[in-house]
């Protein structure tokens, strides 16, 4: 339950009782909720009750921290100490706290504490000093406006918890954090970040204001974009308290710089510092005092002053300066004030090992392909990071022109030479107001540190623009009654984007657009680029998928166009989202590349969770790149590092050079090659068109591109079923789902009482009107032949309401249900895969679209074809095969027959019964036709075979190797069969799931107990969560050796790695079988069926496993035949 849930219902509780006195009775929830915040501080601090007097009354808490109270101390002697963070004053409920804060009680422990946070549990209020020694509230929070209105939402714990969000938590932290020390970058950031929390909550109850409205319009116009809908809104209020809040800390660093000891910083003269005019625009507009009254501001700038003045300057600035803490601090304040914000913002942290890394290679790249000895140091050589952010790039760019004019004997004139190149060919641009000040903060730093100075009225090219757009149309200077120094900066800006001779893009673009924020069609057109063929080059396959609409293809396509069109030479760097480099989306865009410049690089950073699961292909931990001490997870896509050089001599690029980064050493490794920015590419790729042109090496084996694909021979698939409400027309259980549709059916049952019991089922949407399909179902009633077996993931099938005249399964497949029937089967897998390949799943029923990690897709071996009339018939039961694929069968019977598969043309796919009807006469053969489903069922599940062709297997139909001979087909479609009854969990197994085991698999998945326990089926161990939505999400459950356990009594022994790993379709079977099968899910223990079942699983995997040694032979023959 949340502190704050568990605080009011406690509260609830003594009150209604009647038996509690108004003040001291609720003492203990108080403590406890006191106790629990300030468990997560460090030190930890902890509230004390009922102090002794030691001459000014005794306070009801005193709040001291931890280490005022560590072992060895003694107690007596620490409480004879003024408590750390003050005192604690607590009244009645019905008492006035503002009162209390003014009575002669909480001014007498004022005087002797100096810090009272005063409180009638429902209203607090904190009562310090100001910079003079006089008493100055530093915030208030009111949980509600009189009594009354407390205790009924006291009654409401939860929904009142939920309302409140994090600003109790925040406050109370706020107030146990007014005494601390600060002397740590974070510690600041996250107390500021909790005052900039406030001042956005005060905002959004003014968001209306005029003013607001005029500064908004300021920005849209300015940076080319619109703040739209909620998300907007939301968006435009976090950067602009973000922008006040950055404002006020950059000033009080450069104050900080020549402040005297003891001299005190006030936030009021903040603009006076802030030396970038566009930044000194937005402060003063925000920060203006008719402003920061209307939006009920003052007062939070008063707080984050009286923070800064309490900082120990000397420890901090320590810090700040030696470990770069400007990211330490600017992250943690983002991740503090808005979590949500700061995940779409991608604001990560790029490692000072990756910028020093990517700095020196260009700076390499320069010298060597580009003939500039000096390399970044070269007058001639101008510089742009589009998306600077912090400016991480720019600060070690200064560093390397630094070090090379250093280098070159420049000596003393290394500081002014450094200077100008700053201010007049070294270029940042910026979206966001906030990093855009710490930006310029940073940079001025930088330079001061190395003894060249920005006077007061210069800055550095660093502008807060978009991007992305004004390339081609810059803006018309103009007049605006808001902020004319926003509109002069895109002026600026553009006269970058089209007089200087750009030479080097560099930088970390943003993966991923923003929500609320749409953007103008200039911006939106540049991927564009990347969805036609290159001028003159090969037809390469056309692009897949939503890939190019990621915010950082746009950036390349910006870079490339700059340096690769509009520039006779140049050099692009960027760390991105590794997904480009093979990516289904974006043939057209590494065609393009190609085409572009003369010479590829590529780093590849791996630590991606989806593809990798963040491991080596040892298996040893693989972090992602951006994975840092204040973030351990990173981020979850891989990243790679791509350099590009265009020669003014220009021969595109026929190869790239490639290597991987792996484990937790990367960044040490990359840290060791900066110095020399040249390391060894152990891979020379040559991207193949049928492929998509991939940047990164394939898996694909020499003849894989000749053998048809699976579509090239049986052309007919359908997409699986969706019901998007799985929780009402899907089952394990044939009589719940039987039951809920006796409600669906009920005309006595409201539209209304069923969603309150369903409301998966009655919750309209843009493709569903729930009151209008059941109004329409219920008056022709529930068909019983629409409760079928449905195949809902590998090995576990359900029931499912099968219903075709109406929306209520999201995607009912109308044209795959027929297919259904005795005697068919089906190879369901998906066209892509979405992250790696696996083999297909084998059923015989409907097949979810969710049954594998991706859209599945039925292949039915046998097609069902309507007569003219539209009757079926059981004679009209053809296999689905293409004219070529019967060709090819019929070859397998003729001596010297063709053995090349010639092309396909896609009329020839179509089977031949359904392109020319039933009456169609099929070739004679004595083979039989059915024997190439099972043989590519055979070839597709051999592990050599996913081996040696894993890379082009994601990209398309698996392709099938020809058979050899008619007995060479038999004998795969007979192995081919063998796989099919181990993965049809409806078909039984003589020796695998019935009769007498076979002695190999006896031992397998063996159901026991613990020694004396009794056997217990109710799946406790943990395997299953219910996620958003109610969604049931895998979890870690039991393990322990080769034993899985139901719960702490019982388990199935004998279940080997191998087995427990097994995954079809990208779901590990057992495990996923398992999740969804807790008992707080599934609402009763396991029959004694499911047990076996799943034991009969973990058989049929072994067995599976068995086979590989068979069907790798199997596959080999087929790949070293003549024939393909």
């Amino acid at each position: 339950m949340h502190p704050a849930a568990r605080y009011l219902q406690r509260l609830h509780q003594i009150h209604a009782s009647g038996q509690g006195t108004a003040e001291t009775s609720s003492y203990g929830p108080l403590e406890e909720l006191l106790e629990e915040v300030g468990r997560g501080l460090k030190p930890a601090v902890v509230p004390i009750a009922q102090l002794r007097n030691t001459g000014a009354g005794m306070p009801d808490f005193g709040l001291f921290t931890k280490d005022q109270l560590k072992k060895g101390v003694d107690k007596v002697l620490a409480l004879a100490v003024n408590p750390a963070r003050g005192v604690v004053e607590v009244k009645g409920a019905s008492d006035n706290t503002w009162q209390t804060a003014q009575g002669a009680q909480a001014t007498k422990y004022w005087d002797k504490y100096r810090l009272v946070l005063v409180t009638n549990y429902r209203d607090f209020l904190i009562l310090g000093q100001d910079a003079d020694g006089k008493p100055l509230q530093l915030g208030t929070y009111s949980i509600a406006k009189d009594e009354a209105e407390f205790w009924a939402q006291a009654r409401r714990a939860e929904q009142t918890a939920e309302l409140l969000g994090d600003s109790f938590l925040d406050f109370l932290r706020r107030a146990l954090l007014q005494n601390a020390p600060l002397r740590e970058p974070e510690d600041l950031a996250a107390l500021l970040a909790g005052y900039a929390r406030e001042a956005r909550e005060r905002v959004e109850r003014h968001a209306q204001l005029p003013a607001l409205e005029g500064l908004r319009k300021a920005m849209e116009d300015s940076l080319g974009l619109s703040f739209e809908g909620a998300d907007g809104e939301r968006f435009f209020r976090s950067t602009l308290v973000q922008t006040l809040f950055y404002g006020v800390f950059s000033a009080w660093v450069a104050w900080a710089e020549t402040a005297a000891p003891g001299e005190t910083f006030n936030w009021k003269s903040a603009d006076e510092t802030l030396a970038v005019p566009v930044v000194q625009d937005l402060f003063e507009h925000l920060a203006g005092a008719s402003r920061l009254d209307a939006l009920g501001l003052r007062d939070v700038m008063a707080w984050a002053e009286d923070a800064l003045n309490r900082v120990d300057r000397a420890a901090f600035f320590r810090r700040f300066a030696a470990e770069h803490a400007i990211q330490y601090f600017y992250e943690p304040f983002l991740q503090a004030f808005d979590p949500q914000l700061r995940k779409e913002l991608g604001v990560w942290y790029t490692p000072r090992e990756v910028v020093r890394y990517m700095v020196a290679r260009v700076d390499r790249v320069l010298r060597d392909e580009l003939g500039r000895p000096d390399g970044l140091a070269d007058p001639t050589v101008h510089v742009l990071d589009p998306c600077c952010g912090t400016g991480a790039f720019l600060v070690e760019v200064a560093r390397k022109i630094h070090a090379n004019l250093q280098d070159a004997g420049k000596g003393a004139l290394a500081g002014p030479l450094l200077k100008e190149a700053l201010q007049e060919r070294v270029f940042g641009f910026e979206l966001l107001p906030a990093p855009f000040v710490v930006a310029h903060l940073q940079m001025g730093l930088m330079l001061a540190r190395l003894g060249a100075h920005l006077g007061k009225d210069e800055r550095l090219p660093v502008y807060l623009t978009n991007a992305l757009t004004g390339w081609e149309h810059p803006a018309e200077p103009k007049k605006q009654a808001v902020l004319q120094q926003l509109a002069d900066e895109r002026v600026k800006a553009d006269a970058v984007k089209h007089q200087k001779p750009i030479l080097v893009i560099l930088g970390n673009p943003p993966y991923s657009g923003y929500a609320g924020i749409a953007k103008m069609d200039e911006e939106r057109g540049l991927a564009d680029a990347y969805r036609k063929p290159a001028p003159g080059t090969a037809p390469v396959r056309s692009p897949e998928g939503q890939g190019l609409n990621d915010l950082y293809v746009r950036f390349f396509r910006m870079a490339e166009r700059k340096i690769a069109e509009w520039s006779p030479e140049g050099v692009v760097s960027f760390i991105s989202n590794y997904s480009w480099l093979d990516g289904l989306s974006h043939p057209l865009m590494r065609q393009t590349l190609l085409h572009q410049f003369d010479r590829i690089w590529i780093d590849s950073l791996n630590g991606d969770k989806f593809r990798t699961g963040k491991l080596t292909p040892e298996g040893e931990p693989d972090p992602s790149i951006f994975s840092t001490p204040q973030n351990r997870e990173g981020i979850q896509v891989g990243t790679a590092i791509a350099t590009f050089v265009r020669k003014t001599a220009h021969a595109p690029a026929e190869t790239v050079a490639y290597r991987d980064l792996w484990g937790k050493d990367k960044l040490a490794q990359l840290d060791a090659e900066a110095a020399e920015a040249d390391p060894a590419y152990p891979e020379t790729i040559a991207p193949h068109p049928a492929l998509g042109l991939p940047f990164r090496p394939l898996a694909v084996s020499r003849a894989y591109l000749e053998w048809p694909t699976l579509e090239e021979l049986f052309p007919v698939s359908y997409p699986g079923v969706k019901t998007s409400r799985d929780g009402f027309l899907v089952d394990i259980d044939k009589a719940r789902l039987e039951a809920r549709l006796a409600k669906y059916f009920d005309p006595a049952l409201s539209h209304g009482d069923l969603k309150a019991q369903h409301p998966e089922v009655m919750t309209k949407s843009a493709r569903y009107e729930p009151e209008a399909i059941r109004d329409t179902l219920r008056k022709r009633g529930m068909k019983p032949e629409g409760l079928v077996r449905y195949a809902y993931r590998p090995l576990d099938v359900r029931w499912l309401y099968w219903e075709g005249e109406t929306k209520l399964l999201d995607e009912k497949r109308p044209e795959y249900q027929p297919q259904v029937f005795e005697g068919n089967r089906f190879l369901v897998l998906p066209q892509r895969n979405r992250r790696y390949w696996s083999p297909p799943l084998f059923a015989s029923l409907l097949a979810d679209k969710n049954s594998l990690d991706g859209a599945a897709s039925a292949v039915p071996m046998l097609l069902r074809a309507h007569h003219e009339t539209g009757t079926l018939y059981a004679a009209d039961e053809v296999p689905n095969l293409s004219e070529v694929a019967w060709a090819k069968l019929a070859e397998l019977e003729q001596e010297g027959a063709n053995q090349r598969c010639t092309p396909m043309h896609a009329d020839e796919r179509r089977p031949i019964a359904v392109h020319h009807g039933a009456a169609r006469v099929q070739p004679a053969l004595s083979l039989d036709p059915t024997d190439l489903f099972f043989h590519a069922l055979a070839v597709l599940h051999a592990p050599a075979y996913r081996a040696e062709n894993g890379g082009a297997l994601r990209m398309d139909w698996p392709r099938i190797p020809w058979p050899a001979s008619k007995e060479a087909l038999a004998a795969s479609a007979a192995l081919g069969r063998a796989v099919a009854a181990l993965l049809d969990g409806e078909q039984p197994v003589p020796g695998v799931t019935t009769g007498k085991i076979r002695a190999e698999l006896k031992g397998v998945a063996v159901l026991a107990t613990m020694e004396g326990a009794a056997l217990d089926l109710e799946v406790t161990a943990g395997w299953g969560i219910r996620g958003q939505g109610g969604i049931a999400m895998p979890s870690e459950g039991r393990r322990e050796g080769e034993r899985v356990f139901l719960n702490g009594r019982t388990f199935w022994d004998g279940v080997p790695d191998a087995v427990w790993t097994y995954s079809l379709g990208g779901y590990p079977v057992l495990k996923k079988w398992l999740s969804y099968r807790e008992a707080t899910l599934l609402g009763r223990p396991l029959r004694t069926e499911e047990a076996d079942h799943f034991a009969a699983m973990a058989r049929r995997i072994a067995a599976l496993l068995a086979l590989g040694g068979e069907l790798d032979a199997n596959y080999r023959r087929q790949t070293t035949s003549k024939r393909r």
